[in-house]
């Protein structure tokens, strides 16, 4: 038996946080969960075991009127931060890579446009990036560069009216079909480092030097392709710098803003496997019961349902703390740390109850545990975060 029943109703929210939800939110909630239902997951599945991304969603991605999430104006919906948060959750409930798309599209790529441009920059972008009209890249991340990216060895030097790039990028989603790259490198000039938007030319094809390949045999996120870049001599127009990005601080200035939104993409991994756990226990029948009838599966189900409601009540609470300027960069981490943390070892827990069904994609569990690998790595792990919390602690730093 493999078939589950979806239709099973399941009390996920047992301290009923969504009774602070405005009917905004819930309208949100609901609109993002039915496409979700409806058009993402059906399709899912085939998408990840082709290690292939549902292009085609794009345009009803677009009209769903969620893209560029908390930015405000140049068409984007300007949500508040728990909004943002909501629409994480409720696109990885469905799928991580579709929420990562929406991810490095509105927060890394927008949200770094919006925070790090000029007007006129913002006024070329923002628009069309919103809209899908263009997809966008965040290339910081190196080979030799992960935790400590703030030791980037990206080169940009300004010759004449133009920045020469050189350097390699790893792990940059969409990187090999982006329109625009926001590519992260130090400025030989004064050793900042800044960022520089490289585009696409008006027949299609990147500058002369920039060559992106997808990396390939990912074990997760299969869904959405993340690609090694090499930048030999590339030109960038001198406007194309962000013109307020000065130093390696507007980086971490991005990443604080959209690190939260992972804890609650953890949270919507960790939403789906234990609906998936529940009805699972009550589909499965062994030694003439079903096994949510044994002592043993209800004994994990309550620890599972623990976990899922302190990441819920930590989420919805820096949700608020961020909608009121309140989050600190250390309580971002804290929440990234522990909803990591918990999620990853949630998902792992229902794929073990649903035994050998547990590893069919149509039963969804496993596509959600092997996404929580990546989830529990990006945007800093959890090592790196109970360093920066630590520090908080103690006021003694245990990295440079």
């Amino acid at each position: 038996m493999t078939d589950i029943d979806t239709s099973l109703p399941v009390n996920s929210d047992y301290y009923a946080v969504a009774d602070y939800l405005s009917d905004e939110d819930l309208a949100l909630v609901a609109r993002v969960r039915a496409f979700v239902d409806t058009e993402v997951t059906p399709v899912i599945n085939e998408y990840w075991e082709k290690a292939d991304f549902p292009y085609h969603l794009l345009p009803k991605l677009a009209e769903l009127g969620i893209v560029g999430t908390a930015v405000q104006g140049y068409g984007a919906p300007g949500l508040t931060r728990l909004q943002t948060g909501l629409v994480a959750m409720e696109l990885s409930r469905g799928d991580g890579s579709f929420n990562t798309l929406n991810a490095v599209q509105s927060g890394l790529v927008i949200g770094t446009i919006n925070l790090l441009g000029s007007e006129e920059q913002k006024q070329r972008w923002l628009p069309r990036l919103v809209q899908l009209q263009l997809l966008g890249a965040f290339a910081l991340t190196e080979a030799e560069h992960g935790s400590d990216s703030v030791a980037l060895a990206t080169t940009a030097e300004l010759v004449g009216d133009h920045y020469v790039l050189n350097g390699e990028k790893r792990w940059i989603g969409l990187g090999h079909v982006a329109d625009v790259v926001i590519v992260w490198a130090r400025d030989v000039g004064d050793g900042k480092v800044k960022a520089f938007v490289m585009e696409k030319g008006e027949d299609g094809a990147y500058p002369e030097g920039y060559e992106a390949e997808a990396i390939t045999g990912k074990m997760a996120k299969r869904a959405i392709q993340q690609a090694k870049i090499t930048l030999t001599g590339v030109r960038v127009p001198a406007g194309n710098r962000l013109e307020k990005s000065t130093s390696f601080r507007d980086v971490s200035a991005v990443l604080n803003t959209t690190r939260t939104t992972v804890a609650w993409e953890a949270l919507g991994h960790a939403l789906a496997a234990y609906e998936i756990a529940v009805r699972f226990a009550h589909d499965r029948v062994q030694f003439g019961k079903p096994i949510a009838s044994y002592q043993l599966v209800q004994n994990k189900l309550a620890n599972m349902l623990a976990d899922l409601t302190a990441m819920q009540l930590m989420c919805f609470r820096t949700g608020a703390l961020q909608n009121e300027g309140r989050l600190s960069n250390e309580q971002a981490s804290l929440a990234k740390l522990f909803t990591g943390q918990k999620s990853r070892a949630l998902c792992r827990e229902a794929r073990d109850m649903l035994g050998g069904n547990g590893i069919l994609l149509e039963n969804h569990v496993a596509r959600h545990l092997t996404d929580m690998e990546v989830v529990h790595t990006y945007e800093g792990t959890d090592s790196i975060q109970s360093l920066i919390v630590g520090r908080d602690i103690t006021g003694i730093a245990a990295f440079n």
